[in-house]
């Protein structure tokens, strides 16, 4: 007890804790109830896509204090590096004290050399072997690069899901795992790399170029024409009676029920459904789940699918919570 009391008093002195309330009085004196300083420091998110930049701004809560998507079409000349900057500067002005902000995480859809601050490739910006470091150097604080499945990933709680596949179904079809409670990366970063997998053989044709890729079945793409229409209103098409739009989102459970059903078969833990359609799977779980039992003949239930904690922002602000365990551990 004395060891704890030394540490509570310690956090609280340097205010990463702070005093919220007391509890009802038992007799004696009322006890105080101690939580986190929420405003003790902040961290700025981004996710980087083709055609956007995606901006969050977190407490030490886990809240989105503030948000902004931006439509930037990205390029790998040094002038976007400047300008991804000065939307930066703009979005942080008069939010936080700048000597709270821990610094900025960056979530970038491609394979990353976090150690040398590379983009190894990614097929969704349509670069290879891009240096990272200009637009280190141009936001001028510290800065942590993340693919956007596995920042993704670490916005889940860790003591919820130790062990865990993250199933990014955004424009393109992502994915990520935790052992342990730390991201597995394989021995090329390539680890995750779900949309690749051939789901069916000499099927559709892949931006990667093969056919059949899961991909090609699973992403958010495939509903939402190549986002020639939005997924909302795919959705309401769907809550409308849509006829054709019904089928279509059947096949797509069927084939999504495939892919889930084989990484349970391979993984055995928890898989966590995310990205712009895992956002909106919430109300369709009873006959996705029944579409998966279909392909897996070992198991009697799907409670292993669980819906993700942020259906917009998880990238950026998976991005941006590495600056908080970071900081916690140098404390």
């Amino acid at each position: 007890m004395p060891t704890v009391l030394a540490n509570v008093n310690d956090l609280l002195e340097k205010r990463v804790l702070e005093e919220t309330g007391e509890y009802a009085s038992t007799g004696g004196r009322k006890a105080k109830s101690i939580g986190i300083n929420k405003s003790y420091c902040h961290a700025m998110g981004i996710l980087i896509t083709a055609n956007h930049i995606e901006m969050v701004l977190v407490n030490l809560g886990d809240e989105i204090i503030k948000k902004d998507r931006i439509r930037l079409k990205f390029t790998a000349e040094l002038s976007y590096c400047t300008e991804v900057a000065q939307k930066v500067k703009t979005f942080l002005e008069g939010e936080v004290a700048k000597d709270t902000l821990l610094g900025i995480g960056v979530a970038i859809p491609g394979i990353i050399d976090q150690k040398e601050r590379i983009v190894l490739k990614s097929h969704a910006l349509g670069i290879e072997n891009y240096s990272l470091r200009f637009l280190e150097q141009a936001l001028e604080i510290p800065v942590y690069f993340e693919n956007d499945a596995n920042a993704a990933m670490l916005a889940e709680k860790k003591q919820k899901y130790p062990n865990a596949i993250y199933l990014s179904l955004n424009h393109t079809l992502g994915g990520a795992f935790c052992i342990d409670g730390k991201l597995f990366r394989g021995q090329n970063q390539k680890a995750g790399e779900f949309g690749h997998m051939i789901l069916v053989p000499g099927g559709r044709k892949c931006y990667c170029g093969k056919s059949g890729c899961a991909d090609a079945y699973c992403a958010a793409s495939v509903l939402t024409k190549d986002n020639r229409q939005s997924l909302d209103a795919f959705m309401e098409k769907i809550e409308s009676g849509n006829e054709k739009i019904l089928q279509k989102w059947n096949e797509y459970l069927d084939h999504l029920a495939v892919l889930i059903s084989n990484l349970r078969m391979a993984y055995d833990m928890d898989i966590i459904l995310g990205g712009d359609v895992g956002g909106v799977l919430s109300d369709y779980m009873i006959p996705l789940g029944e579409k998966v039992m279909a392909y897996n003949g070992f198991e009697h239930d799907v409670s292993y699918l669980k819906n993700c904690s942020y259906k917009k922002e998880a990238s950026a602000v998976g991005a941006a919570q590495y600056f908080f365990t970071k900081h916690m551990v140098e404390l």
